[in-house]
């Protein structure tokens, strides 16, 4: 079955935001703790990152909501960061108290492949990652790889990236992990062109949007339909 991820900012309406996306049909949810100079993010996680800071969410904070949302949930859950909030934390103190609190794995955006490798992370790999570190990521990622499926930031894009179809087939030349599409999946159909060249997608922007304007049951209905549309492609053949 193809995977389904979701992605939400850490804040006090986030527990009951990834119950929805659970409901909804989400396999995992990725809790973004804000950092003020987010290089990977686009406008949309950005300014919930801004909003996230502004009610008072730092590391502590977040760990509790990554707590509270584990008492709803029971989908694998990672926190999803920059190494700046690790760095300032400690590394190891950071993975003991995430892990107290409920996280299953990690994604460090700008955390570099030899970088703190007491901290097992799902790696990134994008279009302009080359393909010995492509095969170094896969060796050392925590279950699967997230596909960065566009050369930029997050965010909404009119159609899947051109550049996602031969990223998987290079990916797929030196692994056979999982791989998780992201960065630029927004709609149903987008959602179900990744997850046919890929073995599941990762949605951020648009549900952080759905999120802030609809709330848990808007949330709820979405991850529907991208679930819908998901697992109308057929599984991948090994």
């Amino acid at each position: 079955m193809k995977r389904l991820s979701i992605y939400l900012m850490a804040g006090k309406r986030t527990p009951e935001l990834a119950a929805a996306a659970a409901a909804g049909g989400a396999d995992l949810l990725e809790i973004g703790f804000p950092f003020s100079d987010p290089l990977a993010d686009g406008p949309v996680i950005r300014l919930a990152g801004e909003r996230a800071l502004a009610e008072g969410m730092r590391t502590k904070e977040c760990l509790e909501c990554l707590g509270e949302t584990r008492s709803r949930v029971g989908v694998p859950l990672i926190p999803m960061t920059y190494a700046s909030i690790l760095e300032a934390y400690g590394y190891e103190r950071f993975r003991d108290d995430a892990v107290a609190a409920g996280a299953t794995s990690f994604i460090v955006a700008d955390l570099p492949l030899e970088a703190a490798p007491e901290l097992k992370r799902v790696q990134l790999v994008a279009p302009t990652t080359p393909t010995d570190r492509t095969r170094l990521a896969a060796e050392r990622t925590d279950g699967w790889l997230y596909l960065v499926s566009l050369t930029g930031t997050t965010g909404t894009r009119e159609t899947v990236s051109s550049q996602l179809a031969g990223l998987v087939e290079r990916v797929r030349s030196v692994t056979d992990v999982p791989l998780l599409a992201g960065f630029g999946i927004s709609t149903p159909e987008q959602a179900a062109t990744a997850a046919e060249l890929a073995d599941g997608v990762v949605v951020g922007s648009r549900a952080v949007e759905v999120a802030e304007a609809e709330g848990p049951e808007g949330l709820g209905r979405y991850v529907a339909s991208l679930r819908r549309a998901v697992d109308a492609v057929s599984p991948a053949v090994a």
